[in-house]
């Protein structure tokens, strides 16, 4: 049995960061490792310099992510799901996209979910530097003020949901919500399949991603995909 705490991330928008290059900066579809990483280190109050603290918060969580369907309140129907892509111009780019020197000003396309809603379970690894008491006391009172994915999505609701204890991360998350959906976990389970994401922030190398494996997998009910 695991000690687990499980969050809720819901807002008007949300983006979580995929293989990008200056111009285009599309959301993958469930917020990986290094976005978590984020959000919980914002909460703890750790610096982006802060190179210690980062590794150290890395090495002591894992996650599994559900994807679940947004009902709306009147007619308790599902609320589908959209991806919304905003323009900007951009000044002071790097200088490796298409030749452009720092100086100059190129156009750029960011995506973001309408009305999407993950719920999250984290957990100690065996090695864990900083609890999960510590996490679940900087979730209630972050230091810095937590965002989904960018600093123009705030939450539209806290992000502690609870704490509990389970046999898995999957029977973790099927304590929570009536509606279950496809999850996304670090924990291997009977069944899952076998994806690589390449969402593991390297340190000492800023902007820079390792590799990691994840296992899909569904719980009760059909799974809930954004299209």
């Amino acid at each position: 049995m695991n000690d687990y705490l499980i969050l809720k991330l819901q807002g008007p928008m949300q983006a979580w960061g995929k293989e990008s290059f200056e111009g285009l900066r599309p959301s993958e579809l469930f917020p990986g490792r290094s976005a978590l990483l984020g959000l919980l280190a914002a909460c703890l109050g750790v610096d982006r310099n802060d190179r210690e603290g980062q590794q150290a918060l890395a090495a002591s969580v894992y996650f599994a992510v559900r994807i679940d369907p947004v009902f709306d309140k009147e007619t308790k129907k599902p609320i589908a799901t959209q991806k919304m892509t905003d323009y900007h111009t951009v000044k002071n780019a790097r200088e490796d996209y298409r030749g452009l020197k720092s100086h100059d000003t190129i156009q750029t396309w960011r995506e973001y979910w309408q009305d999407a809603c993950y719920t999250v379970a984290v957990w100690n690894t065996d090695k864990a530097i900083v609890t999960l008491a510590e996490i679940v006391q900087a979730v209630k009172h972050p230091l810095y003020t937590p965002v989904l994915g960018r600093r123009s999505c705030p939450l539209a609701r806290p992000l502690f949901e609870t704490t509990l204890t389970a046999e898995s991360a999957l029977a973790a998350l099927a304590q929570i919500g009536n509606h279950q959906g496809t999850v996304y976990s670090e924990e291997p389970s009977k069944g899952a399949i076998e994806l690589k994401k390449r969402d593991v922030p390297i340190t000492h190398q800023p902007r820079q991603f390792a590799s990691r494996t994840v296992y899909l997998t569904t719980s009760q009910g059909v799974p809930h995909v954004p299209q």
